[in-house]
């Protein structure tokens, strides 16, 4: 098949037409153990470092053991690299958690179908409560977040809350279940900015494993769910995967492929990845494989390596001191006083949190932090004299 030529995708009664292959295709004929095997010597790690268009190949050489040795150097380029892209510039926002109920069934997740929790959607009112506990904070730019329930927080609710939502922050982000072309379409209508949809694991094996019921379980819709988003014209899109599932190394290499596939055919969005590592919660599993600091470390680096320009974002998931010590080198965006349950900054801070945080600062002493370190905060997305973008 040409790239040209349209090929249509189909999920229940959703459908959508890409004018290139969709990422499930590409990644389905992509041979990552032949990429795991290339020598990674000092020599080529070097290379890597400083190749003026990092490829795939560059990128496995960066996630390679050799390049853990080699950490300090890659730390030094990471580091200049996001000087010269980013400045000191960094982006402080929240998420607001808007609902924890969902009709999937993953192993590793609090908000999990079968977990014997309280369940709760905020209505209008709630929500604005929220976002106003929220603002007071200091925070202009805003997570939404539910878990996945098309029925109860799909499209009909989002037309009811985003609008309410959208006077109040200057970027509003979306972090959902995935949907179709023309839903983004009108979600992007609606004010949101940003579209988060983290893959979890590419890994077809592991995500079976994970994946139980509902869906979540179509591998498929999720991993060309990113092709939609572009298809729509989303402004930023964002990608990630959940470390501790699987091999993190083949989970980064599909990343970076997903990325590139991106780049090539909706350049007009902006992109954002963020490697989370699995979190203690209700009913959850222990980490398959464990990803200590220093290979999170080697990740982060290793992608601004590869893509100078990419938004590496870091959630409250970490601790502070780890925090701290990315801040400057590789992270330009991050979460502070995050709550990760519906409710959880003013309405009901007692409700179940979707996962455990580690860093608990509230978003004026990260603030402190920030400048502590040489870094301005930035709190707002855009300015009202040139117009919402």
């Amino acid at each position: 098949m040409s790239h040209r030529q349209a090929k249509t995708a189909t999920h229940g009664t959703a459908s959508t037409t890409f004018h290139y292959p969709p990422f499930s295709e590409v990644l389905a004929y992509t041979d990552f153990a032949a990429l795991q095997l290339v020598t990674a010597d000092k020599t080529r790690v070097v290379q890597a470092l400083y190749a003026k268009t990092p490829d795939l190949t560059d990128l496995a050489v960066l996630l390679s053991p050799q390049a853990k040795l080699m950490l300090p150097e890659l730390i030094a380029r990471a580091a200049e690299l996001t000087r010269q892209h980013f400045g000191a510039a960094r982006q402080l926002f929240a998420p607001l958690y808007m609902s924890n109920l969902c009709a999937n069934e993953c192993t590793y997740c609090g908000f999990s179908l079968s977990q014997a929790v309280k369940r709760r959607v905020l209505n209008s009112d709630e929500l604005m409560q929220e976002a106003m506990a929220v603002k007071a904070l200091g925070h202009d730019q805003l997570l939404l977040v539910t878990g996945e329930h098309d029925r109860k927080v799909g499209m009909n609710y989002f037309r009811r809350q985003v609008p309410l939502l959208r006077p109040l922050f200057s970027r509003l982000m979306l972090e959902v279940q995935p949907l179709s072309t023309s839903d983004y379409q009108e979600l992007k209508t609606l004010g949101i900015d940003t579209v988060l949809v983290y893959q979890e694991t590419y890994q077809p094996q592991a995500y079976q494993h994970y994946h139980l019921k509902g869906t979540k379980t179509d591998m498929r819709w999720r991993l060309d769910c990113p092709d939609r988003l572009g298809a729509a014209g989303m402004d930023k899109i964002g990608l990630g995967i959940l470390l501790g599932l699987a091999d993190w190394r083949l989970d980064a290499l599909a990343l970076g492929l997903h990325l590139r596939h991106l780049q090539q055919h909706y350049w007009r969005s902006q992109y954002s990845v963020a490697f989370p590592r699995l979190r203690p919660c209700s009913g959850g599993v222990e980490p398959a494989v464990l990803v200590g600091d220093a290979e999170l470390v080697q990740l982060y680096c290793a992608f601004r390596v590869f893509a100078p320009e990419l938004e590496l974002i870091l959630s409250t998931r970490e601790n502070a001191r780890l925090r701290d010590l990315l801040l400057p080198l590789v992270i330009t965006s991050l979460s502070a006083g995050s709550k990760t349950q519906p409710g959880g900054y003013q309405v009901a801070p007692e409700a179940l949190q979707q996962f455990s945080i580690d860093d608990e600062r509230s978003p004026a002493e990260m603030a402190k932090v920030l400048t502590s370190l040489g870094l301005q905060p930035v709190w707002t997305n855009w300015l009202p004299a040139f117009g919402r973008g």
